[in-house]
């Protein structure tokens, strides 16, 4: 027992002798069993969060699923509203020129029977002007070659040809 007369190895012995005591005491108190007791109480708790966590990130991903769906749903709506827009967009613009069209012709034909009447009237103008002209030049003519008695001769004979003549 020469090694418990060294005060630093009877320190030593006295420190494994109280730890020796120690762990007795912890597993008289089974001390173990309730270390594993809340360890696996802390380790269910953590499966459950896990768990959840994994419930939670499925439905997150389904609900993103979702919504990328109709994202692309709306995306395509939105591309055939727009192509119908343009579409009709465009027939009215078709339309647009085509009643142009039809409006410039019927001004252009209007305006052409407008110029037709124009030239009408202005003809039968030019034809009353001339027949007015030439009725002047033939009384001034006749005014000239012909004197009083030939006159009343001419008179008289023409109103005895005009009952005929309107008859």
């Amino acid at each position: 027992m020469g090694f418990l007369s060294n005060p630093d190895t009877l320190g030593e012995v006295f420190v494994a002798i109280g730890l020796v005591v120690l762990i007795a005491i912890f597993l008289y108190q089974r001390v173990p069993a309730f270390v594993a007791a809340a360890l696996d109480t802390r380790a269910s708790a953590i499966k459950k969060e896990l768990d959840e966590a994994r419930r939670l990130r499925e439905e997150a991903a389904a609900l993103l699923a979702r919504f990328q769906t109709k994202a692309a749903e709306a995306e395509k709506e939105a591309a055939s509203i727009v192509t119908e827009a343009m579409a009709e967009a465009e027939r009215f613009a078709a339309e647009a020129r085509a009643q142009l069209a039809q409006q410039i012709e019927r001004r252009a034909k209007q305006a052409q029977d407008k110029i037709a009447q124009a030239e009408a009237h202005a003809v039968a103008e030019i034809r009353a002007k001339a027949a007015d002209a030439a009725v002047d030049a033939a009384e001034k003519l006749i005014g000239q070659r012909t004197d009083a008695g030939k006159a009343s001769a001419l008179i008289s004979q023409s109103l005895k040809e005009l009952p005929a003549k309107l008859g």
